[in-house]
């Protein structure tokens, strides 16, 4: 008979949400419901009798409202933003006991919120342009991070998808990961029956009559407002090894099989149900693979997705070439026999995540490290690792040794340690300006700290009440890029047949081709023309945009004096902001010859000539015209 303690003291310090499972192999006591001295026992939480259970939520959620009634709290009321220091971009969160998103400036103020009819289950992820893609809670079953949906909504509130995966056995949980085809990764519980499991090669001991759920993701395929198709999938259930029982499916010998997962791992109270308890789940486009925390396990696991579902469910396929198993794990190598609890580095984490590009340590592995249960006491860390990796997606594990690495690339740790500890939910993320965003979940704390572990902004959740500010994770959502400027210029200046020494005149165009609202310096540079006296004007100018058009330059060059040359160059414009972006006009310049000069100056004085000539017919002509007269 497996039964649960929960102490009830004197005052109620935290509301701990029962329902994401942050209690401890203690009990019940993570509740944080201090309320009186003494306790209530339940009966075997998972067993024939799930009534008792029931009481339990009921029993929890009963005290939560009574705590919110004799403190007095509104449910809906203005909110004190607590925040300090200052962080560029946006932040996205869905509070567990809301059914509001938010999403809030680096003021604390809220910019905008989306409504919904479910609270979240668990996560909430950013698509771009106002959308986001939130999952829902359609069951409340008990098991921690339990969901049942997700939705993809737009800026204005309008459902543009609403798929559920909770029928059948199966429920989505916790997380999920929008993909670059447009379709959507989601973590699920499968069933398996109390017999399954023990075919399976499962102690018969440490499985539930109720069953046992393991964990499977499924990669869905929007097809309409509310169906989508699962287009890939994988099981955990079918990579198993097991040495319990010969004589039932996947024997062998467990320390030789480190890419297969051990059935029998984890026996304590909260895997006899719910296995694994898969609390995130992240893609590497690089190299197709995807990343998940293992939260009973300790452990965080790669998988292949270029799979096919068919490769996916046996060993060989896929760009790795080993189908669905394993392609790496770490933080717990007693799980495949290559150490001991004293090798063990993670402690019930949330959220791994690969660090982004353009971050500082991109590639590398983020993960929150609750630390429950860490032998040298109960405080959280954020951990880097930097995996065994080669440049085709491929891990190094030396035989009979266990996965690396064996050191943390970096670390953040409160001071003293025990001044940061989240029992459960929580997550981290690195961004550009080389922080690192932290979800204290349990206190509804968001928090960046630079690599040193400086804080320099924090904000503290109010919604939908101090109370009951839970956040399962945030997303963190950079300020837009500046729109890029983008310099052309059009025409050419060409002269020909000029004297040596005048004076000749021409034009060319400036024109901002870049983003919308980008802003263009530019200057012209006649540096490699090293003949001629030029005059540009305007000869530079700032703020062009792409709707002002183009920019007409007039040009007036004094030519060389010297006859019968040719002369040639390029005039460069430059973008002042960038010198890689440039743009060239050609110029080309020939002056006349000496004989041209010549056979001009006679040119001109024959005809001078004749004129004076035609003159003096004309006035002698006008003389005797007038005499006759």
């Amino acid at each position: 008979m497996k039964k649960v303690t929960i102490f009830l003291k004197k005052e109620v310090k935290k509301l701990v949400c029962f329902f994401c499972s942050m209690s401890d192999k203690r009990g019940c006591t993570e509740l944080e419901l201090k309320f009186g001295k003494k306790y209530i026992y339940t009966e075997e939480l998972f067993g024939d009798n799930m009534k008792y259970f029931n009481k339990l939520k009921i029993i929890s959620l009963s005290v939560i409202f009574l705590f919110i009634g004799t403190c007095g709290i509104p449910l809906a009321s203005s909110q004190t933003i607590s925040v300090t220091g200052i962080i560029d971009g946006q932040i996205l969160f869905a509070p567990m006991d809301s059914t509001t998103t938010y999403l809030i400036d680096n003021s604390g103020a809220v910019n905008h919120t989306w409504g919904s009819d479910f609270l979240p289950g668990e996560a909430v992820k950013w698509l771009g342009n106002g959308t986001i893609l939130r999952t829902i809670k359609t069951v409340i079953n008990g098991y921690g991070g339990a969901g049942g949906g997700v939705q993809k909504v737009s800026w204005d509130g309008t459902i543009e998808w609403d798929f559920r995966y909770d029928t059948n056995g199966n429920l989505s949980h916790h997380d999920v990961m929008p993909l670059p085809n447009g379709n959507v990764l989601m973590i699920a519980w499968e069933t398996k029956t109390h017999d399954e499991a023990i075919a399976a090669g499962r102690n018969p001991h440490y499985v539930s009559s109720q069953g046992f759920l393991p964990d499977e993701i499924i990669e869905v395929k929007p097809t309409g407002p509310t169906s989508g198709a699962i287009v890939w999938e994988w099981h955990v259930w079918d990579h198993l090894i097991q040495d319990y029982d010969y004589t039932k499916a996947n024997y062998g010998v467990v320390g030789d099989h480190p890419e297969l997962v051990d059935v029998n791992y984890g026996t304590d109270f909260y895997s006899l149900i719910d296995w694994m308890h898969t609390n995130s789940i992240d893609y590497n486009e690089q190299f197709d693979q995807i990343l998940i925390s293992v939260h009973n396990f300790n452990e965080i696991w790669v998988i292949d997705h270029s799979t096919t579902t068919e490769e996916a469910a046996g060993h060989t396929g896929g760009r790795s070439g080993h189908g669905g198993d394993l392609l790496y794990r770490w933080g717990n190598p007693a799980t495949y026999r290559a150490g001991t609890d004293e090798d063990e580095k993670l402690f019930h984490q949330h959220d791994a995540t690969w660090i982004k590009s353009g971050c500082p340590g991109a590639g590398d592995i983020l993960v929150f490290n609750n630390g429950e249960n860490r032998p040298d006491g109960y405080y959280s860390t954020v951990d880097e690792i930097t995996p065994p990796i080669d440049e085709n997606g491929s891990y190094y594990l030396a035989p009979g040794f266990a996965y690396g690495p064996e050191d943390l690339t970096w670390r953040y740790m409160g001071t003293p340690p025990s001044s940061f500890y989240a029992v459960g939910i929580s997550g981290a993320e690195r961004i550009k300006d080389g922080g690192t965003l932290i979800c204290n979940g349990v206190e509804g704390k968001f928090f960046e700290v630079t690599p040193k572990g400086t804080t320099v902004w924090d904000y503290v959740n109010s919604y939908p009440t101090p109370s009951l500010n839970h956040v399962f994770k945030i997303v963190y959502i950079p300020p837009p890029a500046p729109e890029v400027p983008k310099l052309h210029c059009s025409g050419s200046l060409s002269f020909t047949r000029v004297e040596p020494g005048a004076t000749v005149y021409g034009s060319f165009q400036v024109q901002n081709i870049g983003g919308a609202n980008s802003k263009l310096s530019w200057k012209v540079n006649t540096s490699s023309i090293q003949w001629g006296t030029w005059t540009f004007t305007p000869v530079s100018g700032e703020n062009l945009t792409p709707s002002d058009g183009p920019v007409t330059i007039q040009v007036s060059l004094v030519v060389p004096d010297k006859d019968n040359s040719k002369f040639e160059g390029n005039i460069r414009v430059e973008n002042q902001q960038n010198p890689k972006d440039f743009d060239i006009i050609p110029v080309y310049l020939k002056t006349l010859v000496n004989n041209d000069y010549r056979t001009k100056n006679i040119f001109y004085k024959i005809i001078n000539w004749i004129n004076l000539f035609l003159n003096k017919i004309y006035n002698l002509l006008s003389t005797q015209v007038s005499s006759t007269l």
